[in-house]
């Protein structure tokens, strides 16, 4: 007796390239075995009605086979018997292929893949149509009852033969059902987890915590910098080591809002240090700003802990020995203090020019003027006229790279001179803490929040993000002045007048984002995915 598969599939042409490659001797024993394979049993059975679709192989009348991917629910090709397996023919497009192929030869090959266990099984057999007025009964047994799709006909298969596979190249895939049940017990032991930690923040918890970033810091000390800017050192909670990080650097702190409500509000990391595991961050208070500021100063005191996100970086020193130029103005001081800090320390070449309104509102100028010496250079004057920007950048060296913070003024006047310069835009980097300034452009609108079911009212002055928050809507956010990323939803109505550094051009008009800290709309409503 032999294998029905190999007594099909191996014609002598078949066993010929087996020969001839070396393999004949690994299929001889086929052809000398008790276990024919032409009748299914409860392993196959099982496998072929846990399927939700096939590979299905006909051969039209020219002699070109024609491959088709037969889906359903799991369960739609059903084993009738040990010889005979069936499925309901639901109406594709209407080419008939298949149809028309098995009309003319009967002959049929499928295929049945478990992707994620890298199983498979092929049969070999012959097919008929059947229609329901021919045997309404027989389909009847293979249509479901609860999937709506239009059945045509029954495919009926008689099994010549079939055979299980090796796994070899078969790549491992997984169906939505079957992730579920990967990450079912994860799920499960994350929420053991997230309680736990909302025990122990319940049990820690006091009138003097702040936010629910993962970083929780204390403040461990203010100080005037000016009459307007003040210092907040952040130690760990724990006495633990903080994250390491280089100039430049950021982090998101929670405020406390007039309303009572806690946003965040990100701040350069001025200082960092390693010996007393202290971050340092300077805070300018706007009084015609948005709140977050004077909120900062109002509320920020002595052991109050705000739970922090982790710190990040979008504004590095680059990582060579080329000279660097630094341009500071006003609060933009603060990374750049960093910066010169890093480069003193490593040798590196470097001019601090440093523009503020008066030496009185000069945030680190004493400390500066020690540390830097002749590297730095002061510009103060109430219209920040006495830094001329042209003129820098014509006596700093060729191929110096110009590092910017201040006022978008400040910023766009470097670029501008760069440009004219003939300096290319990557040697010019910059970090603003204001979004543009429109004045009269900020017109009160109507946003529909798609996903919250929610539409609420910006108010001219107010940002989309603010009132979202308002609102008491969940949205990311970062920076909220338009440089990181962090708060962009997809747009899904209206016109958005786009005030971000962040976003590319295609993110803005294929992917259809925005950034709600600072863009606002050309049209008199938005709808967002949110």
């Amino acid at each position: 007796m032999s294998r029905a598969y190999s007594d099909i599939a191996f014609t002598p042409a078949v066993r010929a390239v087996q020969t001839r490659m070396g393999s004949r001797s690994n299929y001889e024993p086929l052809d000398h075995t008790d276990d024919r394979r032409n009748r299914l049993g409860a392993a196959e059975t099982e496998f072929i009605e846990g399927r939700d679709g096939f590979y299905q192989a006909t051969v039209s009348e020219s002699g070109w086979p024609y491959v088709q991917f037969r889906g359903g629910p799991a369960g739609f090709l059903k084993v009738l018997d040990e010889g005979t397996i069936g499925y309901a023919d639901f109406r594709g497009n209407v080419q008939y292929i298949s149809v028309g192929n098995l009309e003319g030869n009967e002959r049929i090959s499928i295929i049945l893949m478990d992707y994620a266990n890298r199983r498979r099984l092929k049969i070999l057999g012959r097919a008929r149509l059947v229609n329901e007025r021919d045997d309404s009964a027989l389909v009847a047994r293979l249509e479901l009852a609860h999937y709506r799709a239009h059945v045509e006909r029954a495919v009926v298969i008689d099994v010549d033969g079939y055979d299980w596979n090796c796994p070899q190249h078969i790549t491992r895939r997984f169906t939505d059902a079957e992730m579920q049940t990967i990450v079912s017990p994860l799920r499960t032991e994350i929420a053991k987890l997230t309680a736990a930690k909302q025990v122990v923040r319940a049990l820690t918890m006091t009138d003097e915590s702040w936010g629910n970033g993962v970083l929780p810091l204390r403040i461990s000390g203010i100080r005037e910098l000016t009459p307007r800017v003040r210092a907040y050192e952040l130690s760990a909670t724990d006495g633990s080591r903080l994250p390491r990080v280089q100039a430049g650097a950021h982090i998101d702190v929670p405020v406390q809002l007039p309303s009572g409500a806690i946003s965040t509000r990100r701040y350069s990391i001025a200082a960092f240090s390693e010996q007393r595991q202290v971050y340092e961050i300077a805070v300018l208070r706007e009084d015609t700003g948005r709140g977050g500021s004077a909120a900062v100063h109002a509320g920020f005191r002595i052991g109050l802990t705000l739970h922090c996100g982790v710190p990040g970086n979008d504004f590095a020193l680059l990582a060579d020995t080329r000279p660097a130029l630094l341009i500071a103005g006003g609060i933009g001081i603060t990374p750049i203090r960093a910066m010169a800090h890093q480069l003193r320390a490593a040798g590196r070449p470097f001019e601090l020019h440093y523009a503020a309104r008066s030496t009185h509102e000069a945030a680190y100028l004493p400390q500066l003027q020690e540390e830097l010496g002749s590297h730095l250079h002061l510009h103060a004057d109430a219209s920040l006229r006495r830094l001329d920007v042209s003129t820098v950048l014509a006596q700093t060296d060729g191929d110096a790279v110009i590092y910017v913070c201040g006022p978008a003024s400040l910023i766009a006047a470097v670029r501008m001179a760069a440009t004219a310069a003939g300096i290319s835009n990557d040697r010019v980097r910059f970090e603003r803490f204001l979004a543009d300034a429109r004045p009269g452009q900020d017109k009160p609108l109507s946003v529909q929040l798609e996903r919250s079911g929610k539409r609420i009212e910006v108010a001219q002055g107010q940002t989309i993000l603010e009132a979202v928050e308002a609102a008491g809507v969940t949205a990311m956010a970062g920076c909220r002045n338009g440089s990181c990323g962090t708060c962009r939803v997809k747009v899904l109505g209206g016109e958005p007048d786009h005030r971000d550094t962040a976003l590319t051009e295609d993110e803005r008009s294929l992917a259809g984002l925005m950034c709600i800290c600072v863009s606002r709309s050309h049209s008199d409503s938005l709808t967002l995915d949110l």
